[in-house]
């Protein structure tokens, strides 16, 4: 099986730039040539890769090859963890995502291993011993340890004494046998080393930097930072006035490795602006010095004392601050990973929203002075109709308001109301439900965090070429609440409202997390292929924006999709495509029932079969639990097909089509509640979770200001992270537990609640 790993020679470049570029959803191999003559350095190279991600993630050996196999053949990771899971031993997509993101870090790592050879050979300073020590790590920092001495420099203090001729007078000092240092230092005084001290200092500048560039002693230092790092803030100079909110970090120290990300990401933020002073130090700096010196350090004579001093000043003037930068990016790239893992589980969440599904909406974005833009949706979301309400101070036209709203409810028989809950929201929620209708309407409240900037964006444009961005913005609320996750797609993760930081964090590690995050939502719900917008398509394993477009336009001038099998014929669209997208892509009303399942079409003979030997048609098989319950799966396993893909088949034929996200449930704020002043101590306030961080949860309680619920105030025991008790868009009832109005914070609890 490995063997197809090796077919092309340019196997390496190709499988890096596709690990790289996450929304590629299917690529070629180029240059074919004979496996016999691959050189076989490269199938040990694999194999090396294997098992260190193996043993690194605690997968079997044969999962991981496996999975890295169907990566370089294009699969996608949904495709992978749903399809494929005889062959992973039934990874999960977190597992792959991993296994993909470990084998590009070590190619990342042969790469800038080759890089340093071929540096050090150019050189001519390569050696056997150093050679092995290269070749034998996959730890980044040790290659560029070794590679320091010889990595090519500016003017420093080193070469300028080592261009005076004293590079002999260090090894003299290092050596520490003699003692007659000043007499030796003699012979090394010329024209551009004027006296002893000169000599001495340019010798120690020699030492320093050897020092520096010794991979031994910046371990020691790593470790002691490691073991005792403290992180450091204070207030910049004559900045206080304008850093007051960042005052907690005034006079601030914490052990590094004690410090949680949000708090490490709001230093780092305040010290961009300029407005904090930041360090990072070890406890004790005599403890470093001391074990470099226990390194350096062989008797107590004139030349040990230079060379004390060159430790001091190694350490001083170049380790600490290097070492310091070493541990301000790994300390970042862990507070960035925890940060993205928020937002990542926040954005998730939101993705997989309950929807309202197929009803007729009424959608209002509220507004004061330019009144609440109102639009009509079909049960499709397609705009029937927009007009402009102004119920609201200046105009109070609220009976003229209420007139209209129930001939619109009337006319395009409205079945529920999205109203958005931004400025105005509230006091629009408690007109609409005063008014009295022929029947029930449910009335929902929308977060409309991101809708300013799909209607500004290109997309909206492109659906809504002939309205202007308010009609935009409110048909994005009314189809948010039909199916968030379709309507989400549209907009770029990072402005829907959810998360902490995220735009302090690596934005390539976000995009590539949330990119994922989004493919993985799309694809765990599965997409009706004769209504799905091409944004929406573009997310659908294998697929990707030209073969959306492709869909689309095949659907548009050949009318609605009637099977899977139809997917061949549209444009450009191959048999891997087809392959990967396939099982995600749902068809209501198909004449083959199993085209609105997550059944895959390579699957469909088996299903056939198990019809056939209960001697009725799949449909009967899907519509009778009572046939289900007499299916013996083990009569069904091949080599190719197990127990988890018999099982997972069965789940699909239980629940045909159906949404695995529930249905939305309307929801109202406490009565009576309508700004900040209007709360005091001990009341009980009705909220929706509307985001959440490691140190708890934003709950909005149907006013401007969010209240938050610290960790702390969750539960009456330890609880570690808040999504342990909440969830986003969670309905709460919490306890006012202490209101600041002028600094407008509202603190929440759920203790006894």
């Amino acid at each position: 099986m490995l063997e197809n790993l090796f077919y092309y020679e340019n196997f390496f470049v190709i499988f890096a730039d596709f690990v790289n570029a996450l929304n590629l959803k299917s690529w070629h191999f180029k240059t074919p040539f004979s496996y016999r003559k691959l050189i076989p350095n490269r199938r040990i190279m694999i194999e090396t890769y294997i098992k260190l991600i193996a043993k690194g993630l605690n997968i079997p050996l044969k999962s991981v090859r496996n999975t890295i196999e169907l990566l370089s053949e294009g699969a996608t990771v949904p495709f992978i963890s749903r399809y494929r899971k005889e062959m992973t031993g039934s990874l999960d997509e977190v597992q792959i995502g991993e296994v993909k993101a470990q084998y590009a870090k070590l190619q990342e790592i042969d790469k800038r291993r080759e890089s340093i050879i071929k540096a050090i050979e150019e050189q001519g300073k390569m050696t056997d011993n150093l050679r092995k020590q290269l070749t034998e790590t996959y730890d980044l920092t040790v290659l560029e340890d070794l590679y320091l001495p010889y990595k090519r420099k500016r003017k420093t203090r080193a070469s300028v004494a080592k261009a005076k001729g004293l590079e002999p007078l260090a090894r003299f000092l290092l050596d520490q046998n003699k003692t007659n240092v000043k007499k030796y230092a003699e012979n090394f005084l010329n024209e551009e080393v004027e006296d002893i001290e000169n000599a001495l200092q340019g010798a120690r500048d020699i030492i320093a930097e050897q020092i520096n560039e010794d991979a031994e002693v910046r371990n020691k230092v790593r470790y002691q930072f490691e073991r005792q790092a403290i992180i450091k803030a204070k207030v910049a100079r004559g900045k206080q006035e304008e850093a007051e909110k960042y005052k907690d970090y005034f006079k601030f120290e914490e052990p590094l490795k004690k410090i949680p990300s949000h708090r490490l990401l709001a230093i780092r933020r305040g010290e961009e602006e300029g407005l904090l002073r930041v360090s990072i130090v070890p406890e004790s700096e005599e403890d470093v010095i001391y074990r470099i010196e226990k390194l350096y350090l062989k008797n107590s004579n004139e030349a040990s004392q230079q060379v004390k001093m060159a430790i001091q000043d190694a350490y001083t003037r170049l380790l600490s601050a290097s070492i310091e930068t070493e541990f301000r990016n790994i300390s970042k790239s862990i507070a960035d990973e925890e940060a993205i893992k928020v937002f990542v589980e926040n954005l998730r969440q939101l993705l997989l929203t309950s929807p309202l599904g197929e009803q007729r909406v009424l959608a209002i974005d509220p507004g004061f002075r330019t009144g609440c833009k109102v639009v009509c949706l079909n049960e499709n979301g397609m705009l029937l109709h927009n007009t402009t309400i102004y119920p609201h101070p200046p105009q109070s036209r609220t009976q003229e308001t209420v007139a209209k709203i129930q001939n619109l409810v009337k006319s395009y028989n409205i079945e529920a109301f999205a109203i958005g809950n931004g400025t105005a929201g509230r006091e629009t929620e408690q007109l609409i439900r005063s008014i009295q209708f022929n029947r029930p309407i449910e009335i929902f409240m929308v977060n409309e965090s991101g809708a300013s900037i799909y209607s500004a964006s290109e997309v909206a444009r492109e659906e809504f070429p002939d309205y202007d961005v308010t009609v935009r913005g409110a048909v994005s609320i009314g189809r948010r609440l039909m199916d968030p996750l379709a309507e989400l797609v549209k907009i770029d993760p990072k402005s829907i409202g959810v998360g902490q930081y995220q735009h302090d964090v690596n934005q390539t590690a976000l995009k590539t997390s949330l990119d994922a995050t989004v493919e993985s939502c799309v694809n765990s719900v599965g997409v009706n292929l004769n209504t799905a917008s091409k944004h929406l398509l573009t997310y659908v394993s294998g697929l990707g924006e030209k073969l959306a477009q492709n869909i689309v336009t095949f659907r548009d001038e050949n009318g609605a999709f009637t099977s899977r099998k139809a997917l061949k014929k549209v444009p450009r669209l191959g048999d891997k495509a087809f392959e990967q997208s396939a099982g995600f892509l749902r068809i209501r009303e198909a004449k083959n029932p199993l085209d609105n399942t997550g059944v895959h079409p390579e699957s469909y003979h088996i299903v056939e079969q198990m019809a056939k030997d209960l001697k009725c048609t799949v449909n009967d098989l899907i519509k009778n639990p009572f046939l289900r319950k007499h299916i013996n799966l083990s009569k069904y396993v091949t080599k190719t097909v197990g127990m988890p893909t018999l099982k997972d088949i069965l789940k699909e034929l239980d629940k045909p089509g159906l949404d695995p996200r529930g249905k939305a449930k309307s929801f109202s704020f406490s009565p009576g509640i309508n700004s900040i002043e209007d709360l005091h101590e001990g009341m009980l306030v009705n909220g929706i979770i509307t985001n959440i961080t490691n140190f708890g949860a934003f709950t909005d309680i149907g006013i401007k200001e969010n209240g938050l619920i610290h960790v702390s105030e969750m539960a009456n025991r330890f609880i570690k992270n808040p999504n342990e008790v909440v969830k986003l868009n969670q309905t709460v009832e919490a306890r006012v537990i202490s209101v600041d109005v002028k600094r407008k914070r509202i603190q929440l609890s759920l203790k006894d609640v």
